[in-house]
């Protein structure tokens, strides 16, 4: 398993949602990154958010449509 964060590199906290790699994810991606294009927003994958302290406080989705939406919101 691992997350897909989206960032605005501006603002503090950012959006994560826990799902597993492969093809889906790469999917959300390219489509997350259709929807933020022109937008300072940072799509990274990490393995665990403990690791990752820049990226704090996450607010964690439970869908990726919520992801999506809360990716185009930042």
């Amino acid at each position: 398993m691992c997350y897909i964060i989206a960032k605005d590199a501006f603002k503090e906290g950012s959006i994560a949602y826990r799902m597993k790699h492969g093809p889906g994810l790469v999917a959300l991606k390219k489509e997350t990154g259709a929807v933020v294009d022109g937008k300072r927003i940072q799509l990274v994958t990490v393995s665990r958010l403990s690791a990752y302290g820049e990226y704090e406080p996450y607010t964690i989705v439970s869908d990726s449509e919520s992801f999506k939406r809360a990716a185009a919101a930042l």
